[in-house]
């Protein structure tokens, strides 16, 4: 079955994504893949917009205009698969595959999906990276207007089209 499962508490410890993640792991539940989706709609074309956790700066573009898809190294042809499924839907797409549940990176663990991986899930997050990019991440000026819509439909169309060919 496909569960559309919206948490909340994600600000107060991952409180809602835990505990079902915890409920599955008690019951022994297999999970094919939990896909989180987190902060999709910001992009920014102006140069050096993107920042980066220590040492990824050498890797990835400096402008922050594409949507990252961030999963542990097993699940590499899967983030591959999602990349050319959003390129073709023209999204600029980057992965990183993390070891260790992305502890050495802990900004890979900042939404939902890090729970699933805590109790041996497959998860991606999928993301526009946040406040690594946005100005506008939790303040004031964090509106419905500052989102860019084309991307955002952009992203939609890539993901629906990359799911259903997982």
């Amino acid at each position: 079955p496909l569960w559309l499962v919206g948490f909340d508490l994600e600000e107060y410890g991952l409180a809602g994504s835990a505990a079902l993640a915890a409920d599955l792991h008690r019951q022994r539940q297999p999970l094919r893949l939990m896909i989180s989706l987190e902060m999709l709609g910001y992009r920014s074309q102006e140069p050096y917009s993107q920042q980066y956790p220590p040492g990824l700066n050498y890797f990835y573009p400096s402008q922050g205009d594409f949507i990252a898809l961030i999963g542990s190294w097993q699940l590499i042809p899967q983030l591959v698969g999602l990349r050319r499924s959003l390129r073709t839907s023209g999204v600029p797409c980057e992965w990183l595959p993390v070891v260790n549940g992305g502890k050495a990176v802990p900004d890979t663990r900042r939404s939902d999906h890090a729970p699933f991986w805590d109790r041996g899930y497959r998860a991606v997050l999928v993301t526009d990276t946040a406040n690594l990019r946005n100005p506008h991440y939790h303040q004031p000026s964090d509106r419905v207007s500052t989102l860019d819509f084309s991307f955002l439909t952009g992203v939609c169309m890539g993901l629906m089209q990359g799911i259903s060919q997982l």
